[in-house]
């Protein structure tokens, strides 16, 4: 099979052999590669995770038809149009645990769309819901609101009922769009008086929910904009991973800040969360209620274009490559 590997030189085209499922996994023909910024890391021979150095493959998001199951694999059959989560899948096949994989909701979805849905969905739907229990009428401040992820989180944030949802970008152009999105007001982070805009939005009480995935350069803003009893979660770290903290704001407002990863979450974790993600977004997806909007497509022998193109941080939305 053709894969993007990791080389002392970048990112090759290699033929590599097709990997062979465990009993517990899938093997799918994939169709459509959806990228992500840690792919970029990964591109760079940096490990992510578990994952990474020279003779990886790249990628950890895809859509396609299972070509192979496991002996164990009993809610998923060979030829089913799926899309998922796993490492290695800038390839013409990869392999992943059958709990990170989905049939696609609704018969007419095409695998680009499928694509870019996967990450996006489990990643935000625990940080908002499982993690950051937010409930119909309250709040929420989602921070890089302008990448796939935050897109999306802004969506379910809508259609589980929250009050107001609140979405940050840096980028004029891409902060205009946010209201095509799921926001209902957008905010500059660079501009300082951020944290009072989100505190006159919430009738002057600060938002109830924060998604941060800027972290370090807006740590000390995101607790000025949160309430009393706040929540704050950490998905990202765009802005830097350490910085300063005002322990004692925190502590005033006794805000509940947790950092979540799936680094470290076990598969049994990992499926856990997919499973919540299909029992309480799957009708929504079926009807069209749930989506991103697509930046760009390349084909897998463009991989090299595609990431310097995700690199330069010029799209909004997502990009795919086709194989």
């Amino acid at each position: 099979m053709k894969a993007a590997v990791v080389t002392a030189t970048g990112v090759a085209i290699e033929d590599k052999p097709t990997p062979t499922p465990s009993a517990s996994q899938v093997l799918v023909r994939v169709r459509a590669i959806a990228m992500n910024r840690a792919d970029l890391s990964v591109a760079a021979g940096h490990a992510h995770g578990a994952v990474g150095g020279v003779g990886t493959i790249v990628g950890m998001e895809f859509a396609g038809e299972i070509a192979a199951i496991g002996a164990d694999v009993k809610h998923l059959k060979v030829g089913d149009r799926v899309m998922g989560s796993g490492a290695a899948c800038y390839a013409e096949y990869c392999i992943t645990d059958a709990g990170r994989v989905h049939p696609l909701p609704r018969a007419a979805m095409s695998f680009t769309e499928a694509a870019t849905l996967p990450i996006a969905l489990q990643t935000m739907h625990n940080a908002l819901i499982t993690v950051g229990g937010l409930q119909a009428g309250e709040s929420v401040l989602i921070q890089g609101a302008s990448s796939g992820v935050g897109l999306m989180a802004q969506q379910i944030a809508k259609l589980k009922g929250a009050g107001k949802v609140i979405g940050s970008s840096t980028n004029a152009a891409r902060r205009a769009k946010l209201t095509q999105w799921g926001a209902d007001l957008a905010i500059d982070t660079s501009d300082a008086a951020w944290p009072d805009q989100v505190i006159a939005a919430t009738d002057g009480k600060g938002v109830h929910l924060i998604i941060d995935q800027v972290s370090a350069s807006v740590a000390n803003g995101n607790l000025k904009a949160a309430r009393v009893l706040g929540r704050i979660v950490n998905v990202g770290r765009l802005g830097g991973t350490t910085g300063v903290f005002d322990y004692d704001l925190h502590a005033a407002k006794r805000i509940t800040y947790t950092g979540v990863t799936f680094r470290t979450r076990s598969v049994d974790e990992v499926r856990e969360i997919n499973r919540l993600v299909r029992a309480d977004l799957w009708d929504a997806l079926a009807a069209g209620k749930l989506a991103l909007p697509l930046d760009r497509t390349f084909t897998l022998d463009q991989v090299n274009d595609a990431l310097a193109y995700m690199k330069a941080n010029q799209h909004f939305g997502k990009l795919v490559m086709t194989v």
